[in-house]
């Protein structure tokens, strides 16, 4: 297990990622409104992948109104059912929506060989916590509600997600084992927010990161926790001040060298081991905040996100 301070002489970012960064500059900012920071984050460019899946989308009843889910499904044998994975996808709790994190879904379902069902949850500043976790929860229960309809395997249940989402798919773990739900077999968290605390090292290290920097993290942060006070924020939004952690699903966190959140994942990672759970940590030192979406095109991002979803299959199959 990495700790916190192993980070002093930190590679620098991967020259192949560092080129596409170059060629096509983006980050995450709040700077121009939550309308401008949607359209920058659906436009960036993203390739077709997996074309052969069988994909549907639907409406779910929700908390707040009708819940938009995409549901996918592996290329196996239709007669027998196969793992689910619940996927929450990432952009800060404010940006994102199916079809930007398509491509990632479908990786998802081929990589872990799973039906993957993927989550329009509400988001922030319009719809501020505890919106996001409590439409997250509702898909939970609609899935394990109708799994056998999907072709799916509930005992073989995982959640996952990439940061905002990795964040949501580790509440939806805890909830599951606070209220007595059907168990979570897994939980594949990239980079996720757990702790909420800026005073941990790459908050400072990686202050300027690409694509996600720390004044980022405070803005998107302040408009999910809406009337709660960040600095003291509850489990369901800052999953790692849990006042246990005891009996929670294995879990896989992925973090990235270069990401203001890198020793947030670290740090949860220790806090689950010390808990028991069964836990890997892969930290992809010369990687940044949200490389998942540079699988495929940047060679290193391709073996971290295969490292993750090779866990995912092995953990449901």
């Amino acid at each position: 297990m990495p700790s916190l301070d192993t980070a002093d002489e930190n590679p620098g970012i991967d020259p192949i990622l560092q080129k596409v960064l170059d060629a096509v500059p983006f980050r995450l900012s709040t700077d121009d409104g939550v309308d401008a920071a949607r359209q920058r984050f659906r436009d960036l460019p993203r390739r077709p992948l997996h074309p052969e899946l069988r994909v549907e989308d639907r409406a779910i009843p929700g908390p707040g109104g009708p819940i938009g889910i995409r549901i996918y499904w592996p290329s196996a044998d239709p007669g027998q059912s196969a793992p689910v994975v619940l996927f929450f996808h990432g952009g800060g709790f404010v940006v994102g929506d199916l079809d930007t994190h398509d491509g990632t879904a479908r990786q998802h379902a081929v990589g872990a060989d799973a039906v993957v069902v993927s989550v329009d949850y509400r988001l922030a500043p319009e719809h501020p916590y505890p919106a996001a976790v409590e439409d997250a929860w509702a898909a939970t229960l609609w899935v394990i509600e109708h799994g056998t309809e999907l072709g799916a395997d509930t005992t073989r249940m995982a959640v996952a997600g990439d940061s905002a989402g990795g964040t949501i798919a580790a509440v939806t773990a805890q909830r599951a084992r606070d209220r007595g739900a059907p168990p979570i077999a897994y939980q594949l968290l990239w980079y996720p927010s757990t702790l909420w605390d800026p005073s941990l090292p790459s908050f400072t290290e990686n202050a300027a990161a690409p694509i996600l920097d720390a004044r980022a993290v405070a803005a998107f942060s302040r408009w999910y926790a809406g009337e709660v006070d960040p600095s003291n924020p509850p489990p369901g939004m800052a999953p790692g001040r849990a006042e246990t952690l005891d009996g929670l699903p294995a879990a896989y966190i992925g973090v990235a060298g270069h990401d203001p959140l890198r020793d947030d994942g670290i740090r949860y990672g220790e806090l689950l081991a010390a808990a028991g759970v069964a836990v890997e940590v892969h930290n992809a030192e010369t990687l940044v905040h949200g490389y998942l979406g540079y699988a495929g095109v940047v060679p290193a991002a391709t073996a971290a996100q295969e490292r993750g979803l090779a866990a995912l299959r092995n953990a449901l199959h």
